[in-house]
């Protein structure tokens, strides 16, 4: 993604050419009066930006948008927003607040449900959980997601933990030498990775074994769920650990492999000015026996066309 914007761009899996960028400039430059998230959503039609499931890539779009601006790359005229830039802000009720401790084995609490967050009810329980018991607070999703609450079926309603799926890495060394792709492979195929990006067991929990098994329940789920939602099956999932916290102790025993460490650098860091703080353990659990041979060589998922369009 460092080249001058006469030359073909690449973001988020996809290429752009001059052509494209031209297309951008006449969008921006005619329709003044659009939103970006509707500058987004149009641009996604006209360029046929869409995920297997048909569904737009507005919010990879519009993060394009946003740092071609901030490069100085594209002449985009200021961009009407839709609501104040500012974080979002979680409503905190007492449905999150701390419960009685509950303890014994992995045994006491099976079988497990992984819970698809599919409604406003459940993702508000979700989004504070994760806010006022994750280290890392809650963030809105990037691209494709999905999230989970776990429960035992032997005490519905008592939720254990919390999980996110969301878009991998665009980029990680030791991941990408460990597949042995190539750059076009990778930018063809990365669709086909994803990313736990939120594990936590809520603070109450202290059943010692219990995430390995919610991660390798996961681990079977939710290939199923996503092929239902995005309209095809991932082949690897990846993770990162941060080690001065967590040893990956579940990982582990969930079978993950632990390829290495990060280079401490976040996805924007594209002058390699990061300064190592930043380090995680990266671990990545194959979810069929030739993922690697498959990211390599398996063709890219093809939006399905529905029957409207044919």
């Amino acid at each position: 993604m460092g080249v001058h914007s006469n030359n073909n761009r690449d973001f988020f899996g996809r290429t752009f050419t001059p052509s494209n960028f031209q297309l951008i400039r006449n969008i921006a430059r005619d329709f003044p009066a659009l939103s970006l998230t509707e500058l987004s959503n149009t641009l996604c039609e006209l360029l046929d930006w869409r995920r297997p499931n048909r569904k737009l890539k507005y919010i990879e779009c519009r993060s394009m948008l946003e740092q071609l601006q901030v490069e100085g790359l594209l002449s985009l005229p200021a961009v009407r927003k839709t609501a104040p830039s500012r974080p979002r802000r979680i409503e905190v009720t007492t449905e999150s607040d701390a419960q009685s401790p509950l303890t014994g084995t992995p045994r006491d609490y099976l079988p497990l449900l992984l819970r698809l967050v599919d409604n406003a009810e459940l993702s508000s329980l979700w989004n504070q959980f994760v806010e006022r018991y994750h280290y890392l607070k809650f963030r809105v999703p990037f691209g494709a997601n999905l999230r989970y609450l776990v429960e035992s079926q032997c005490h519905p309603g008592q939720y254990l933990a919390c999980l996110l799926f969301s878009s991998p890495a665009w980029k990680m060394a030791r991941r990408d030498a460990w597949i042995g792709w190539s750059d076009l492979e990778r930018k063809r195929n990365l669709q086909y990775i994803v990313c736990n990006s939120r594990f936590l067991i809520l603070p109450w929990v202290s059943v010692r074994g219990l995430a390995s098994k919610i991660l390798s329940l996961a681990a079977r789920q939710l290939p199923h769920d996503w092929q239902q939602h995005y309209g095809y099956r991932p082949l690897l999932l990846e993770t990162l650990v941060d080690p001065a916290r967590f040893k990956g102790t579940s990982y582990r025993a969930g079978n993950w492999i632990l390829l290495g460490q990060t280079q401490g650098r976040g996805r924007m860091d594209r002058a390699h000015q990061a300064d190592g703080r930043e380090v995680k353990d990266i671990y990545v659990y194959p979810i069929c026996r030739d993922a690697r041979r498959r990211l390599r060589r398996a063709a890219p998922p093809v939006p399905a066309v529905t029957d409207a369009e044919n």
